[in-house]
């Protein structure tokens, strides 16, 4: 789906399978201005074969290709474990270039930041903020999984709160 929706979005007409890689190769190799493609989670494009991963990292070595692939993977090793034909190339591998995990600081500013954005009282104290962003800064440094844990932390607290509010007695004693 990711070679359809790269046609819509440079105004190419919608095809499907060979013919869309063909006309978003032609599109990409005629003159006109650089285009820059940025793909987030890079690595569920994985499949069987690679071909979608083959074809997104060969388009930028075509000749009079106007690409720039940037992409954006948890998994480091991806170049390495599937796109071992890419070496191969003249050109070479990707650049890859590492961005260290959050630490713990950065994570308590990340989540004090997110959490006050909420009006009225603090949602979890400052301690919980601290003791959440150690852990997860100790395991993977991914903010997306602080985030989570701030999130089901606020859940379980209003499944709480609920549950004591409807097992309060009515008052005058009816249940």
């Amino acid at each position: 789906s990711v070679f359809p929706a790269l046609a819509q979005h440079l105004g190419l007409p919608v095809a499907t399978g060979r013919e869309c890689i063909r006309s978003l190769e032609k599109h990409l190799t005629a003159q006109g201005p650089m285009v820059l493609l940025v793909l987030d989670e890079l690595d569920q494009l994985e499949n069987k074969g690679q071909d979608v991963l083959y074809t997104l990292f060969e388009w930028p070595q075509l000749p009079r290709s106007r690409l720039v692939l940037v992409g954006l993977a948890n998994a480091l090793d991806l170049a390495d474990r599937s796109l071992a034909r890419l070496s191969a190339h003249p050109a070479g591998s990707p650049q890859l270039l590492h961005f260290a995990p959050y630490t713990k600081e950065q994570l308590t500013h990340i989540l004090q930041e997110r959490l006050g954005q909420v009006a009225g009282e603090p949602v979890l104290d400052a301690a919980a903020l601290q003791f959440c962003a150690r852990k997860v800064s100790a395991v993977s440094g991914d903010a997306r999984k602080a985030l989570d844990v701030c999130r089901r932390a606020v859940e379980v607290v209003e499944l709480e709160v609920r549950g004591q509010t409807l097992l309060k007695p009515l008052p005058g004693g009816e249940s």
